[in-house]
C-alpha cells in the first residue's frame, strides 16, 4: 500500500467504513451466529453478481475514526465482529483489530484475499474471485474457503483453490443467488460425491435480515 493511501487512513486509525450493523451471519461455517458487521468500502474486483456494488466506489466513503466503531461493537451481546466489504484486505487493519481484541471481541474477516492480510483474526473466510485471484500468502491462513458457483466451470476453480489451502481449512460451495435454482441440484450431487465440501446458502436472505 502506497504512502499516500496509508497516510489517508492514518495507519488504520481511520477506515472508509460504508456501514455497520448487528445481525446474524448468513453464510458459511459461522451461519446463524450473531455478530457486528463492519463493511469497508472500496473494491475493484468487479464481480458481476456482487450484491453490494454500492460498496465499490471508495470515494463515496470518507475515512472515519474506528474508535467509536470499536466501542459500539463492544456494547453488543455477541462480542464478535465480522469485517467485510468491499474488499477489506486493501486496508491496514492492525490498529482496528488490536482495539477489538483489547475489548475481548472475536474478530472475523470475509475477503477475496487480493492483498496480504493485516490484522489479528480469529477466523478468516477466503472467498476467491477469478478476476482477481488471492495473494499467495492468504491461502495458508484461511480457516474457511467459500467459493461462489455460477456454473459448472466454477467447480474447477473451486478445486484449484482447495488445493492451495491448508488441510484443516473448511470447504464450502455457495450458489450465486440469482443462479440458485439452476445450480443447486448439481452442487448437492457434487458434495455427495466429494464430501470434503459442504454447501453454504445465503441464509440471511431467507431470514430477511441484513
Amino acid at each position: 500500500m502506497g504512502k499516500k493511501k496509508t497516510d489517508l487512513f492514518e495507519g488504520g486509525r481511520k477506515l472508509p467504513v460504508m456501514e455497520e450493523f448487528y445481525t446474524l451471519q448468513g453464510e458459511g461455517f459461522q451461519m446463524g451466529r450473531a455478530a457486528y458487521f463492519v463493511r469497508i468500502g472500496g473494491c475493484d474486483v468487479g464481480c458481476s453478481w456482487c450484491d453490494t456494488k454500492e460498496s465499490w466506489d471508495l470515494n463515496k466513503f470518507p475515512p472515519v475514526d474506528v474508535k467509536p466503531i470499536i466501542a459500539r461493537a463492544a456494547e453488543t451481546p455477541a462480542k464478535t465482529v465480522v469485517v467485510t466489504g468491499g474488499e477489506p484486505s486493501r486496508y491496514p487493519l492492525d490498529y482496528f483489530t488490536g482495539g477489538l481484541k483489547e475489548k475481548g471481541i472475536t474478530t472475523m474477516i470475509e475477503t477475496s484475499g487480493v492483498m496480504p492480510l493485516t490484522g489479528q483474526w480469529d477466523w478468516i473466510c477466503l472467498s476467491p474471485k477469478k478476476l482477481s485471484p488471492p495473494h499467495h500468502s492468504v491461502y495458508s491462513k484461511a480457516d474457511e474457503l467459500k467459493v461462489i458457483i455460477q456454473n459448472s466451470g466454477d467447480l474447477k476453480w473451486a478445486e484449484k483453490n482447495a488445493g492451495l489451502v491448508s488441510e484443516d481449512c473448511l470447504l464450502f460451495l455457495q450458489p450465486e443467488w440469482s443462479k440458485t435454482d439452476e445450480v443447486m441440484s448439481q452442487l448437492t450431487d457434487y458434495v455427495m460425491q466429494h464430501p470434503r465440501w459442504r454447501i453454504s446458502l445465503q441464509a440471511h436472505k431467507y431470514m430477511n435480515i441484513p
